[in-house]
């Protein structure tokens, strides 16, 4: 059997070493360009279709969006009558020019559930002041942060990610200096 299957495999092996669908490089692969991304479609349809305040935030150059994702939080809107209902949120992941990960989330779920939702075991561990708003920092055993307020619309919005200190801080007054997006109706 072994010699049967050993002429195939060195043929693979010499076929894709020909075409160069394979290659070894010592030192892993290196990394490829990141996705491209239409965050102001994709938060504008957000605004359009989820019906809550959605920011648009304008970053400084360098500041990449590459990725952005809808969903809901069962339990995670407190009602006029003080029921519990669903809530929705919108987000959109960034690269900083540093490379590193962030992402904003947009929400009209209450504080503490919208935390949860992203980072589940996460506790309010002290607050940062960005351009007069104040910011909770929740921490977990992640060593990301969640980064949370509450801005005018209402709208809950937390940012989390693998930036620092100063990366937070940009996104967050990109975020809240802006106006909600208008929302179309169909």
């Amino acid at each position: 059997m072994f010699w049967s299957m050993a002429p195939l495999v060195v043929a693979c092996i010499v076929l894709a070493g020909m075409l160069g669908m394979c290659s070894i490089q010592a030192g892993g692969p290196g990394a490829g360009p990141a996705p491209e991304f239409d965050a102001p479609a994709a938060l504008q349809a957000d605004a359009d279709t989820l019906k809550i305040p959605i920011r648009m935030p304008q970053l400084p150059e360098g500041w990449q969006p590459n990725s952005g994702s809808r969903h809901g939080i069962d339990g995670g809107l407190t009602l006029p009558d003080g029921q519990r209902g669903r809530a929705v949120s919108s987000r959109i992941g960034y690269l900083a020019p540093t490379g590193k990960y962030l992402s904003l989330t947009q929400s009209n779920a209450d504080e503490a559930a919208l935390v949860a939702s992203i980072k589940p075991d996460s506790y309010a561990s002290g607050t940062q002041d960005v351009d007069g708003v104040t910011w909770v920092v929740y921490e977990s055993s992640d060593p990301e942060p969640v980064w949370t307020t509450r801005l005018s619309g209402p709208a809950q919005v937390a940012i989390t990610g693998a930036g620092g200190t100063d990366e937070y801080r940009t996104l967050a007054s990109a975020t809240q200096k802006q106006s909600p997006l208008p929302i179309k109706r169909p």
